[in-house]
């Protein structure tokens, strides 16, 4: 355990506790699953006796992820972290003890690895490399504190759910069921060039908000700070950059101050292809410097993951489906699902489940089959709506006992309650969400709708701007809850202008606006509207309709329902 000594100085009591917690919930379950023996505990340690190495390693893994994702919301200052040795060699067992050689090596080996990480020796790697799912870098002969020989050193490298790497076609393993592949991305420091010493800490404290940022979303692996620093001040290869800290992705950044004016580029680079896959500049004014750099911070991570999505999409329709892994799947399914068409709806079903049973633990993937699940329980493109409703709650639930922390899986949680016009659930998941990321534009724009479900439109107007700002790239959609957010308060113009953004209508969005016109005494126009309402669905009715909505005050219903009535509906 990393910082044991600071940690019960600053609060013995709940350190103890937290500790406890772990050991009982997650080591001790994966040691006893993986064949391991706790010989003995050392305060701040413990020494395990496995039957395999490759349960060893395989052990390690999933405890130095897990515990990743556990830190994900801790403070830096309360992380519980691990560092991790592993040896193979003779050992002697006495007195319920084990002592010798290979006990020493595996501890001084411990003291090579880096926070939330594992080192192993040559022996070990000899073992297992080509039989786990991971990548291993060569650390070269390491001198050993009382240890005569110089000793071959390893480390497990970072990729694949934090460490492990799915295995090239070919190779043993390859066709098993493996690990989700995330994309990774690191964060190199941003250039400090404006001269100034006192700008240093801008830009460092900005590539540090932006790591911290970007670690929340789960969709993605981000190298650390501690890796990604190294680079600091350097001018480097940016493909051999990427090769060294296993990343496929590379943001890197200026800073030029000027007067009271800051200037801030970023760019995202795929080392792959060496192809720009977006740029932006940012030009502020330095009123309040931590304001200005929580501003480009969330900027810049609310955007990147959206850019990097569509760069991936341009290669899934290169890809068969037969040829994708888990992560891929779950990409192409969420593009399908975002079309909100029954025949895209079915496609993404069969994509989700392709990505599950690539990976039955991924809870990304779960979650997104209860999503995608519950847009056709709320459209009603589904035969049984009870058993399909219990389909969702059980993925939504698996999702959340293997990720409590996953944004996402609240969001959607958040979604189904509104639905279900329980509005309690629904906040007390959307602020989840919004506590495990307050950058995710899915996450705010949805404390939007839920808003103006609640019948505040200028609370749900707000937080949809808000995560329009926050990704000037935002689907389309946006613009229709902010016309539903505007319908709401009574301002119909405004609720026409911004459906007006969207380049299709579907049903429900010629509804509004049929009721917007009507409302503003446009006959003409709100009757085309109704017209093609009829269109799109034959069998829409006043009744079904209204069913859809799910407001919190009875005023808000009668609105939408006398609107549409005078618009002839």
């Amino acid at each position: 355990m990393v910082g044991y000594s600071r940690l019960m100085e600053a609060d013995e009591r709940g350190t103890l506790a937290r500790l406890r917690t772990h050991r009982i919930e997650l080591i001790d379950p994966v040691i006893d699953r993986n064949h391991g023996r706790i010989i003995k505990t050392t305060g701040d340690g413990l020494l395990v006796e496995f039957h395999s190495v490759a349960d060893a390693v395989r052990a390690s893994i999933e405890i130095q992820d897990r515990m990743r994702r556990r830190n994900s919301d801790v403070p830096a200052d309360r992380r519980i972290e691990f560092r991790v040795g592993i040896n193979l060699g003779d050992i002697i067992f006495e007195d319920g003890d084990i002592y010798g050689d290979g006990v020493n090596i595996a501890s001084r080996v411990e003291q090579l690895a880096e926070v939330g990480g594992i080192c192993l020796t040559a022996a070990v790697h000899n073992q297992v490399d080509g039989r786990l799912e991971a990548t291993f870098e060569d650390l070269g002969e390491k001198p050993l504190k009382n240890i005569t020989r110089p000793v071959r050193v390893y480390r497990v490298l970072p990729g694949v759910d934090g460490h492990a790497n799915a295995p090239p076609q070919g190779s043993p393993g390859a066709g098993q069921r493996s690990a989700v592949v995330k994309p990774s991305i690191a964060v190199l420091p941003f250039a400090n060039m404006s001269g100034d010493p006192e700008q240093e800490y801008f830009a460092d404290g900005l590539t540090e908000d932006i790591l911290t940022e970007l670690s929340r979303r789960r969709e993605l692996f981000v190298i650390s700070r501690t890796s990604s620093f190294v680079y600091k001040g350097q001018a480097a290869n940016m493909r051999e950059v990427a090769q060294k800290l296993g990343a496929r992705y590379l943001v890197e950044g200026s800073v030029r101050k000027a007067a009271d004016r800051l200037r801030i580029t970023v760019q995202l680079i795929d080392t792959a292809t060496d192809v720009h896959i977006w740029a932006e500049r940012y030009d502020r004014k330095l009123d309040d410097i931590f304001a200005v750099q929580d501003e480009i911070a969330s900027a810049i991570v609310a955007t990147l993951p959206g850019r990097l999505e569509a760069a991936q999409q341009d290669q899934l329709a290169r890809t068969k489906p037969a040829n994708m892994a888990a992560y891929e799947c779950v990409l192409a399914a969420k593009v399908l699902h975002h079309k909100s068409a029954r025949e895209d709806n079915v496609e993404a079903q069969k994509m989700i489940d392709r990505a599950l049973a690539l990976d039955p633990d991924y809870a990304h993937a779960h979650a997104w089959r209860g999503c995608i699940l519950g847009q056709a329980w709320g459209y009603g493109w589904v035969k049984d709506k009870d058993a399909v409703f219990n389909e969702v709650m059980f993925e939504l639930d698996r999702a959340i006992a293997l990720d409590d922390n996953d944004a996402d899986v609240h969001r959607i949680l958040a979604a189904i309650a509104i639905v279900r016009n329980d509005m309690t659930r629904a906040r007390y998941h959307q602020d989840r969400a919004l506590a495990l990321n307050p950058n995710y534009d899915l996450v705010v724009v949805q404390m939007g709708e839920l808003f103006t479900w609640l019948g505040q439109s200028a609370e749900g107007v707000d937080w949809i701007h808000r995560a329009m700002k926050l990704n000037p790239h935002h689907p389309s959609r946006f613009w229709g809850h902010l016309g539903r957010a505007h319908f709401v308060g009574r301002q119909y113009a405004k609720a026409i202008e911004a459906f007006m953004h969207m380049a299709t209508f579907d049903a429900q969005q010629h509804g509004f606006l049929a009721a917007s016109y009507a409302w503003l005494g446009d006959t003409t126009a709100s009757a085309a509207h109704v017209a093609r309402m009829r269109e799109l669905d034959l069998e829409l009715d006043l009744e079904k309709f209204l069913a859809t909505m799910h407001y919190a005050r009875a005023e808000d219903l009668q609105h939408l329902k006398e609107g549409l009535q005078k618009a002839g509906f």
